[in-house]
């Protein structure tokens, strides 16, 4: 069974009487440990497609499947609870909390959860360090380079072991230096920890380091390139 399967899944949305289509009858299967670039031009889906698949938004029509949940039947209390597990999501803007430490913006996550204080520690600095930023856990977000803010988002993005990575444009504020450091790093949680990706990038260099890469256009996928 693939890791994510969309069956005809549209997204409209309304604005006053106005109906916006964004997604149409849109059907895409991914399997467990891919690496998945979306490529496409402003207005195209990507976004909304990544937003439905981290459960922040709902299909009009059609299902979404991700591992044994069809979480487009899922309630908000269900879903929210579902995305707490199984998702984590890397922004363009890292979304670090500027009054935290790293260690203390990568904890975040595991404050929902029942694990003990010396438990979260041990996967906070696992995670910090897998993203080669151990020795920074007690620096401010404003201590630290572009680069090194992403890699502490990143590193807030997987602490909770999650089932997917979702990132939305995670080099687009980078030069070209940290935004080469956080594609490879990407890649080695792709390979080396076997973590099913999603990324949406405008970048073909970007797209290069992904093992698919699929191209979206007004809505519907145009071509898959292997």
């Amino acid at each position: 069974m693939p890791l994510i399967e969309l069956r005809d899944v549209t997204k409209i949305y309304h604005r006053d009487r106005i109906e916006i289509p964004v997604l149409d009858r849109m059907t895409i299967t991914v399997e467990a440990g891919d690496f998945v670039g979306l490529m496409g031009p402003s207005g195209s889906g990507k976004s909304t497609l990544l937003n439905l698949l981290a459960g922040i938004d709902r299909p009009t029509r059609g299902t979404i499947r991700i591992g044994d949940t069809e979480i487009s039947k899922l309630n908000e209390r269900g879903l929210a609870a579902w995305r707490a597990r199984h998702i984590g999501f890397i922004f363009q803007l890292y979304n670090l909390i500027p009054v935290l430490t790293a260690f203390e913006n990568v904890e975040l996550p595991l404050l929902l959860t029942h694990l003990s204080k010396k438990q979260r520690r041990e996967h906070v600095m696992t995670a910090l360090d897998i993203v080669g930023l151990a020795d920074r856990s007690a620096h401010y977000p404003r201590q630290l380079s572009g680069g090194q803010e992403q890699r502490v988002a990143i590193a807030r993005a997987i602490v909770t072991d999650p089932t997917l990575l979702l990132a939305d444009e995670p080099t687009g504020d980078l030069d070209a230096k940290s935004a080469a450091e956080v594609l490879t790093l990407l890649q080695r949680l792709n390979r080396e920890y076997q973590k099913t990706i999603v990324m949406v990038t405008h970048d073909p260099h970007a797209a290069e380091r992904a093992t698919h890469v699929l191209h979206l256009e007004k809505g519907t996928l145009a071509e898959q390139v292997a």
